[in-house]
């Protein structure tokens, strides 16, 4: 029993590793949906966010409060009212989130105050501090709708939360702000957790929230064949937000994917839906290589891109080295100027420092990822990863299954991204023809 463990728990260690280097020193916001902790999720969420923490990463959290203050609000015999996607504020509600947020605050404190033995707390030290971190403004009359105390963030205290995250200690923030007069305004989860990422140039924002993230095909249910679509440029994002109506309902959409965009536009590199109903869905996000929600990401367009007829010159010079060491298949330049819609770059101030080309094989729902190239000046800095991406974003629109690659040098990297080694009789027919038994190349798979 304790061999198959060593099997499975070093390998799977070792992988994890790069993810722990990367994400050292880097702040995360967390918006976790009142949903959640309403589903009594927040134990597990408590322990994957003490294990971050511990592993050198700064922590903001934000929680929500819907189901709780309505809960508050029927307790009252109050109906809640909401407009344009948001709650109307009035006295009763104002007491209502005020009562929700201090017991929410409570339950959280004692969440990460948890030490007993034998569970993932043991040990864990986690300073929850929370405070007046946001100056709000009201919302005012939209639309004729007087949203009294509900209000915006107008300004956050980004060298309060600095200081706080240097010393060691996890922000907490509730969905309040208050006003130079001392005011207090009623906002949403999700602005505030979007502002405070925004305003502290956070590395990550993620949601927690009800749906499961973005759909590849958003107007279709999911299916084993129409899953979450794990990283969304944010120009595809916004594409679909003009698309979409506007959202009401937290199960909208564009109800976290509008704050995703937002948070993406003023410098989050990387925005976040996650499902809180699975277990672990944080630590699977951000230490497992595809994670398991949507990630928004603010990819430059003019350093990834697919290539045009200008670029052959600068793709012919990336490869050359790689064809005359014999790491790649030798391409004329005829070959590439017939085939540049297929490729993809990553072009640095002029300079194509990342290439591949995808060819597909419609009829066996497959495409080959050829020519597959990163400069010796970039590697490691993850323009391979970005050039994969990109290629399985192009295969999926496509209506593919998968895609494969052959080689000869480079297994290992692509084994490390979710391809397993086939037979080379796998091949579609047509590419089985062109296979060269001498050169003895691997035959690796990836499912879309």
């Amino acid at each position: 029993m304790s061999t198959v463990f060593n099997f499975t728990f070093v390998p799977w260690f070792r992988s994890v590793a790069p993810y722990i280097h990367m994400h050292r020193g880097k702040t995360f916001v967390v918006g976790i949906a009142g949903e959640a902790i309403a589903a009594g999720k927040l134990a597990h969420i408590a322990q994957d966010l003490a294990l971050i923490q511990s592993m050198g990463v700064k922590v903001v959290l934000v929680h929500g409060f819907r189901p709780q203050v309505n809960e508050q609000l029927a307790a009252k015999g109050h109906e809640p009212k909401y407009s344009h996607g948001m709650r109307v504020t009035d006295e009763v509600a104002l007491d209502c989130a005020q009562e929700a947020a201090g017991q929410l605050r409570y339950e959280i404190e004692a969440a990460f105050s948890q030490g007993l033995p034998n569970t993932p707390m043991a040990g864990s030290t986690v300073r929850v501090i929370s405070g007046n971190f946001i100056t709000a403004r009201p919302v005012g009359i939209v639309d004729g709708v007087d949203f009294q105390h509900s209000g915006l963030v107008r300004k956050v205290d980004v060298d309060g939360i600095m200081r706080t995250l240097d010393m060691g200690a996890m922000v907490l923030l509730s969905p309040f702000g208050f006003s130079p007069t001392g005011e207090a305004f009623n906002l949403t989860m999700e602005e505030v957790a979007t502002s405070v990422a925004a305003e502290l140039q956070a590395d990550k924002l993620i949601f927690l929230t009800e749906v499961p993230g973005i759909l590849i095909h958003p107007n279709e249910p999911a299916s084993e064949d129409n899953p979450i679509d794990t990283e969304l440029p944010l120009a595809a994002a916004k594409k679909m937000l003009a698309e979409s109506p506007n959202p009401t309902q937290p199960t909208d959409l564009a109800f976290y994917l509008q704050h995703c965009v937002k948070a993406c536009e003023e410098g989050v590199e990387r925005s976040h839906i996650l499902p809180f109903a699975v277990d672990g869905a944080l630590l699977l996000e951000i230490y497992v290589h595809d994670g398991i929600g949507t990630m928004v990401v603010d990819e430059k367009l003019e350093e990834l891109r697919e290539a045009t007829a200008d670029d052959v010159g600068g793709i012919l010079q990336l490869i050359e080295p790689f064809e005359q060491d014999g790491t790649l298949v030798r391409r004329e330049r005829n070959e590439i100027e017939r085939d540049i819609d297929h490729y993809t770059i990553i072009e640095h101030d002029g300079v194509i420092f990342a290439c591949a080309a995808l060819y597909p094989y419609p009829e066996a729902k497959t495409a080959e990822m050829a020519a597959v190239t990163v400069s010796p000046q970039s590697q490691g800095q993850g323009d391979g990863e970005k050039i994969l991406k990109r290629i399985e974003q192009r295969a999926r629109a496509m209506g593919l299954k998968s895609i494969f690659v052959l080689t000869t040098r480079t297994m290992h990297w692509f084994i490390k991204r979710g391809f397993v080694q086939v037979d080379p009789d796998w091949l579609p027919e047509a590419r089985k023809r062109k296979y060269n038994w001498n050169r003895k190349s691997l035959v690796l798979v990836k499912k879309l």
